[in-house]
């Protein structure tokens, strides 16, 4: 049986509400961090939306931050942010891979 995502569903609803993105990719990263199975506190967020339109980086991300204030408050203890226009979406090669967490303290 598949583990309910509860808060990736929160997060995706509340960030379709408030930005209606043509674009929105909401990635449970959680696996590649040492927590337990079926966790929910890792999270990268694609998201291209005409919001951020005239927006530099750090106001789209305290958009996205102001949306998901409960979530953060809570069980998610990281957002990887990419937010896009959707011209700069057009733009860019869309490849945005992230990297393999290490666990805090390990080196390899």
């Amino acid at each position: 049986m598949v583990q309910e995502q509860i808060v990736q569903k929160q997060i995706e609803d509340k960030i379709t509400a408030a930005l209606s993105p043509s674009y929105l990719a909401v990635v449970n990263e959680s696996h590649m961090h040492a927590v337990p199975a079926n966790s929910e506190t890792h999270f990268k967020l694609v998201i291209v939306s005409l919001e951020f339109e005239g927006k530099r980086a750090v106001q789209r991300h305290q958009l996205v931050y102001r949306q998901l204030a409960e979530e953060l408050a809570g069980e998610v203890h990281a957002l990887a942010l990419h937010t896009f226009t959707p011209e700069e979406w057009d733009a860019s090669d869309n490849a945005l891979e992230s990297p393999i967490c290490l666990g805090g303290g390990k080196s390899s």
